[in-house]
């Protein structure tokens, strides 16, 4: 059987680097993240984890590099169209509707035609009622669906947009710290909640909180400099002497 191509992977970076003032943010950075794979992304600050999220999903294009998404190339297409390809990202901080109810925030997000006519014209059908109903059900907010978005808690706002962005039923989805400002009990449940997502798309997360990184028990890839330094069992990559003088500093 023949290796593994870029055809066959479902996220795909080759040697990307990103210059900023003579500054690299990333540095000949290679990455393979495959279909319904669940990936962790750790390492210090200025590692280049953000900046690679920014490179995947259109803002930032790479000074050098390959990069591809179901064998199609990332860089000639802007953010819209990575979007529809199937790629999704939540960033640290959520951004939901408080005025509207949980339920209405994923109606508005419904993956749907969005010409002028089609807005006009719509209305919300059984089939789509349905997906709400089931992404309520893998996000865990099903007894909340009535509730203004701004009565929830920062961890629940968390999983609404979560549940936003799978209503575009992405292939990929792009998760920024999200248990950043969380409780322990919402740190627990975020954990569960992304590893039944990974059952049906793949997942990539960053984040700091390495007892989560821990309950999630994935790949992690630890960054820096703009490269990879390590990849491996959580448990492997915090024995990595690089990893500890760089990043876990013990």
């Amino acid at each position: 059987m023949s290796a593994p191509t870029a055809r066959d992977q479902g996220l795909y970076l080759d040697g990307v680097s990103v210059i900023f003032d003579g500054f690299r943010a990333l540095n000949n950075l290679s990455l393979i993240v495959a279909p319904g794979e669940m990936r962790a992304i750790i390492g210090p600050n200025g590692a280049g984890k953000t900046t690679m999220m920014d490179v995947i999903t259109g803002k930032t294009r790479p000074t050098a590099g390959t990069v591809r998404f179901r064998d199609r190339d990332l860089t000639r297409m802007d953010e819209a169209a990575i979007a529809n390809l199937g790629i999704g990202r939540k960033f640290q901080k959520p951004t939901v509707f408080d005025a509207l109810t949980v339920f209405e925030n994923l109606e508005l997000a419904l993956k749907a035609p969005r010409d002028p006519v089609s807005c006009l014209r719509w209305v919300l059908g059984g089939a789509g009622r349905e997906r709400i109903e089931a992404v309520l059900g893998e996000i865990g907010l099903e007894a909340r669906a009535g509730d203004r978005a701004r009565v929830l808690s920062h961890g629940q706002k968390q999983w609404l947009e979560i549940g936003m962005l799978l209503m575009q039923e992405p292939d990929l989805l792009l998760v920024d710290e999200p248990v950043a400002g969380m409780t322990d009990a919402e740190t627990a449940q975020t954990a569960a909640m992304l590893c039944r997502i990974a059952e049906t798309r793949a997942v990539v997360v960053v984040e700091h909180d390495l007892e989560f990184v821990r309950a999630l028990g994935r790949k992690v890839t630890v960054l820096h400099e703009g490269s990879v330094l390590a990849e491996g069992p959580i448990e492997q990559v915090q024995e990595d002497s690089r990893v500890i003088e760089v990043y876990l500093g013990r």
